[in-house]
């Protein structure tokens, strides 16, 4: 990735006196949001910041019970030291298409999650008939409301801070930052995640599940899958220092 090395030999940092928190992918989990909420707030009270990013990295819905809830709970999320950047994942990217109309897509989606997510919005699957696709895209655009439609589609694909990185799946290895097509940001595994070369930042993404945080030399990944597992997790970082929070964790104190 052209232009983005670190100072030679150094740790990567964040840009001088600012601090950033990611969020995995929360998947309707407004429970465990909440939660997770709760601990970066205590962080700050404890590691007192003047301002600090909060970044989303995207998959908010689908899967979990309440994603309504978190959408409803983040587009009115006000904190006086986080400010909120929403970057939209492989599942915000679906829904918006199913809205705009796109037929083909609407049995896989309700499989993965959608179904779902529309519980939450009052939608009951099972009373539609989804062999009539044009009757049940009408019936999704009525039942999610406009602010929540206009607050997704308002997501961004990346955040660039300081030597980190921020993105929903990943990158194509060896394309520049300007030249990532969007579906990868939003799609990609392989060849994203066996790639061990050095992306000039490190990479902090979601979409792919695993049992623990993965901190590798080029890329971490936060998706604990927090919709099966109950956890919920976040990076934080502040110049070259990194820690991380999760609800796992806050649960084995309580």
């Amino acid at each position: 990735m052209l232009g983005w090395r670190s100072k030679e030999g150094g740790r990567a940092r964040t840009p001088r006196g600012r601090r950033a928190y990611a969020i995995g992918d929360v998947h309707g989990r407004l429970d465990l949001l909440d939660q997770l909420l709760l601990q970066i707030e205590q962080d700050i009270d404890r590691r007192p910041t003047r301002k600090a990013a909060l970044i989303f990295l995207g998959d908010l819905i689908d899967r979990g019970a309440d994603s309504r809830g978190v959408i409803e709970r983040l587009r009115n999320y006000r904190h006086s030291t986080l400010k909120p950047y929403f970057l939209a994942g492989n599942h915000e990217e679906v829904l918006l298409r199913l809205l705009q109309g796109e037929r083909g897509i609407l049995t896989s989606w309700l499989k993965y999650g959608g179904a779902q997510c529309l519980a939450s919005y009052g939608l009951d699957v099972g009373q539609l008939d989804i062999r009539n696709e044009h009757a049940t895209l009408s019936a999704i655009r009525g039942i999610i409301p406009n602010s929540h439609v206009e607050f997704i589609s308002g997501f961004g694909d990346t955040l660039r801070f300081g030597d980190y990185l921020f993105v929903h799946a990943g990158i194509r290895p060896g394309i520049d930052l300007e030249l990532q097509s969007q579906s990868d940001l939003r799609w990609i595994r392989s060849p994203f995640l066996e790639d061990k070369s050095d992306h000039g930042m490190i990479v902090v993404h979601g979409h792919t599940i695993s049992n623990d945080v993965e901190v590798e030399h080029n890329r971490i990944g936060i998706d604990t899958g927090a919709y099966r597992t109950g956890r919920l997790s976040a990076l934080a970082v502040e110049g070259e220092d990194r820690w991380f929070l999760d609800t796992a964790a806050a649960a084995d104190q309580g």
